[in-house]
């Protein structure tokens, strides 16, 4: 997604390299001396004097100069959905195994064998994700903490099969057998390879830092060593002077928070002041970030640990209390995403043949594509390519600049009814939400959700109000309440508000009924154009 930024900023792509040489500010080049038989000395003039007790404006670009080339590093989060899947095999492995270790039972696989494996592969997903093992940043735990929570998961597994032992008997393989062949694999791979993988990964997502004193100096560098993050720049407090020894650019003062989050993806904030000094700038922050959903992080103590741990989990070791703007549920949470995973792979597998017709039907109706790929919003606004199978004409980007006058929607989007961009396929596949169906492969890769807010273009969403920028705040999904409601009958504003409803009211319940409510729907074609 383009990342317009404001002229103080300098790129994301040049503060990733390290270390830096900062240009800063030249002081005023003395006069040139004019010809003279005996050259007198020269006195430079003094550099001018900042007026009294004014906020500093928002720095100028300050030009970098990277020393070494940046290193080429993997998308943040690779090597987790790498290891899970590599896992689901390994167990798949160990049940095989298992079986053929014991001979004298039937066969190599069986069907109770098989099944057994997708129970096994429920509860081992289920498991991680409460346990955050495949989560990126918990690959910064101890090794000792790590391998703790791989033998937990082998134990809840081994469990299971117990039990079905127990009950059934025949047809899946002994627990020692299972035991001894899978933990051994599942952890020597989680230690001895993913881990050391891990280090080739680049930043999980991206943080700003308010304050540029000694606290929000030591934030950016636990943010970025620690917590694989990406320190996107700085902010000033009114009475801060810029530091000299900052590696990231400066973005301006706090003030300018608000017109940053606009244009620029960031998965937090951290208000690195003091409460005593910056209590006005630090709820104006604040309040900031909650209008536009933005996850923030205020300081829980003036003072930093090392080896003490906080007792109660409010507090954390980084010396931040994070909060945000939705209500978490993690276990709902969990399940949701546990749903996403089951139902969009199972979806593609049994809606195979109808994607072979249509990609059919669209090569031999026109001329382009069969896919449509364009970049959205995601979550937090961070960018993400949004499949589809092409309705338009290959041209029709290009078109939609001649045919904004055309517009029936309100607020910044754009909706036609009879849009003359769309192709004779296309039509049709667009009144049944056809053309939406491959963005199960977006709610595979953990892009969007079944339910969710519609994701947004970028542009879009750069034109926003600020509490409909809140809508950002979570996973964008292929249905919610504005699909069952109308969807194109309603008024841009209309829709903003139903997507807030849904944020606001979020439940696992709530999504598997709008589940079923978007069946009708979509089989009508209701509300579609």
């Amino acid at each position: 997604m383009p990342r317009d930024r404001a002229a103080t900023m300098v790129s994301p792509a040049d503060s990733a390299a390290a270390p830096y040489d900062f240009d800063l500010p030249d002081a005023p080049a003395p006069a040139p001396e004019a010809a003279r038989p005996a050259p007198k000395p020269v006195r430079a003039p003094e550099p001018p004097k900042p007026a009294a007790k004014a906020a500093p404006k928002p720095a100028r670009a300050i030009a970098l100069r990277p020393v070494d080339e940046p290193r080429l590093r993997l998308a943040g989060g690779t090597i987790s959905r790498v290891n899970l899947v590599v896992d689901l095999a390994v167990l798949l492995f160990a049940v095989l195994a298992a079986r053929a270790w014991e001979g004298g039972r039937a066969g190599l696989a069986s069907w109770d064998a098989l099944w057994f494996w997708l129970g096994a592969t429920a509860v081992w997903i289920v498991g991680a994700t409460a346990l955050e093992h495949y989560d990126p940043i918990a690959e910064g735990r101890r090794p000792m903490n790590d391998a703790e929570v791989v033998t937990i998961l082998a134990m809840a597994v081994t469990t299971l099969l117990a039990a079905v032992d127990l009950a059934a008997g025949a047809g899946v393989p002994r627990v020692s057998h299972f035991l001894v062949t899978f933990l051994p694999l599942v952890l020597a791979l989680r230690m001895l390879v993913f881990r050391p993988l891990s280090s080739a990964e680049g930043p999980i997502d991206e943080v700003i830092v308010i304050g540029t004193d000694a606290m929000g100096r030591m934030t950016g560098e636990d943010v970025e060593k620690k917590a694989r993050r990406r320190v996107l720049g700085y902010l000033f407090f009114p009475d801060e002077k810029r530091p000299t020894v900052l590696r990231p650019p400066f973005l301006g003062t706090s003030v300018d928070l608000e017109s940053i989050l606009r244009t620029t993806p960031v998965s937090e904030v951290y208000v690195a002041g003091d409460t005593l000094k910056h209590a006005s700038a630090m709820q104006a922050a604040i309040r900031v970030c909650e209008k536009f959903g933005i996850p923030f992080a205020v300081p829980a103590s003036p003072f930093r640990f090392d080896r003490a741990r906080p007792m109660a989990r409010q507090a954390t070791s980084d010396g931040y209390l994070h909060y945000v703007t939705v209500d978490a549920k993690p276990y709902q949470m969990a399940l949701k995403r546990l749903f996403d995973i089951a139902s969009s792979a199972a979806a593609l597998f049994f809606l195979t043949p109808l994607f072979l017709g249509v990609a059919a039907a669209i090569k031999l109706g026109s001329k382009g594509p069969i896919f449509f790929k364009q970049v959205r919003a995601g979550i937090h606004g961070k960018p993400f390519y949004m499949m589809k199978f092409r309705s338009m004409v290959v041209n029709a980007e290009e078109l939609k600049a001649k045919l904004e006058k055309m517009n029936e929607q309100s607020g910044p989007v754009f909706k036609m009814r009879n849009d003359p961009r769309v192709t004779g396929i296309g039509r049709f596949i667009r009144k049944y939400s056809i053309d939406e169906l491959p963005q199960l492969l977006n709610v595979l890769r953990g892009d969007m959700s079944i339910v969710g807010p519609r994701p947004c273009l970028p542009g879009e969403a750069a034109k926003y109000e600020p509490w409909q920028v809140r809508r950002l705040s979570v996973r964008p999904g292929l249905t919610c309440i504005w699909q069952v409601s109308g969807r194109n009958q309603i008024s841009f504003e209309q829709w903003m508000y139903l997507d807030m409803q849904y944020i606001d009211h979020w439940s696992l319940i709530q999504d598997f009924n709008l589940i079923f409510k978007t069946v009708p729907v979509v089989l009508t074609g209701r509300g579609a154009s």
